[in-house]
């Protein structure tokens, strides 16, 4: 679909701000760097948005497309190349934040990594449901698509389009294809909604191939690297003991690293994310090319959206 969408949108309930009811947090190891730390998610007021908090630098980081530093084999934040300020592996935090629909969160850790945990989001997500959600005294902002907006590279591609008329959320599509027989090509379609994201998406772990792993370790990446934390493909085979969790657990994955770099939008998107090898760098691309195009969306308060 080419040009504006001109058609209005449905009326519906207007939307609140929402945050957590309580603090709440856990201990575990970077995947990259394998280093201990301590992350806590805490209540914040409204049009606070996510903020980032290292506790052992006194430093804040919004969680924002315009704070990507890195984007290899995970997504990392910071306030500048030269500054010490940053955070990596958020992608998994932030797709449980945005499934439960959590616009407001301090989200304080005492190392420059995400613990990967289990290397999916499900622990977020259980993390969200103790702490609980409390629904805030304002209209929640909402980006919507205007217009198609595409980046890619190579055969590569990742593409926004506006929502299918009536849709009033987000909905996603995915292809991979590797050569490990293992994987091979995989494609998955989700309307993400804090339900389907934890019986779908949410358990879907990080994976790698078992030739790259030694290069990544001499290059200073997955230090913090496990079988009980990511899984291991060697062509045909899948070394973890347990196997997959789904079939399809490759794609799955890339969906939920595609929730959670899209969270980086700085609040919820109304449209449509196709993505075909698309991963973290793509996906930031892809977010500052909207940006970058006033014409390709809009913000919408409340119920302005329903009189649009």
């Amino acid at each position: 679909m080419d040009g504006f969408a001109d058609y209005p949108s449905l009326p519906r309930a207007p939307r609140r701000q929402q945050t957590l009811n309580q603090p709440i947090g856990c201990v575990g190891v970077g995947l990259h760097g394998g280093r201990r730390a301590a992350i806590r998610l805490v209540p914040a007021p409204v049009d606070t948005g996510i903020v980032f908090r290292r506790t052992d630098l006194g430093a804040d980081i919004p969680a924002s497309h315009d704070r990507v530093i890195d984007t290899r084999l995970c997504t990392m934040i910071g306030n500048g190349a030269a500054d010490p300020a940053r955070v990596g592996t958020i992608e998994h935090v932030m797709a449980a934040l945005a499934a439960a629909g959590i616009d407001n969160v301090r989200i304080e850790i005492d190392g420059p990594e995400v613990p990967i945990l289990d290397g999916s989001a499900a622990s977020f997500c259980f993390l969200i449901e103790c702490a609980g959600i409390a629904i805030q005294d304002a209209p929640r902002t909402e980006i919507e698509i205007r217009r198609p907006v595409r980046v890619s590279q190579g055969d590569a591609w990742a593409e926004l389009r506006p929502a299918a008329r009536g849709d009033s959320g987000l909905s996603l599509g995915m292809t991979i294809d590797f050569p490990a027989p293992a994987i091979g090509r995989q494609s998955m379609d989700f309307t993400l909604d804090a339900a389907g994201f934890k019986t779908s998406l949410a358990s879907a772990r990080t994976f790698a191939l078992a030739p790259e792993i030694e290069a990544l370790r001499a290059a200073g990446l997955a230090q913090g690297g496990s079988l009980d934390n990511a899984v291991v493909v060697d062509g045909a085979t899948v070394l973890n003991p347990g196997g997959l969790r789904f079939a399809d657990e490759f794609v799955r994955h890339k969906l939920l690293d595609a929730v959670g770099d899209l969270a980086l939008a700085g609040a919820p998107l109304v449209g449509r994310f196709i993505g075909y090898k698309s991963g973290h760098a793509l996906n930031n691309r892809l977010l500052r090319a909207l940006f970058a195009d006033p014409a390709a969306w809009r913000v919408q308060h409340g119920q302005e959206m329903a009189a649009a």
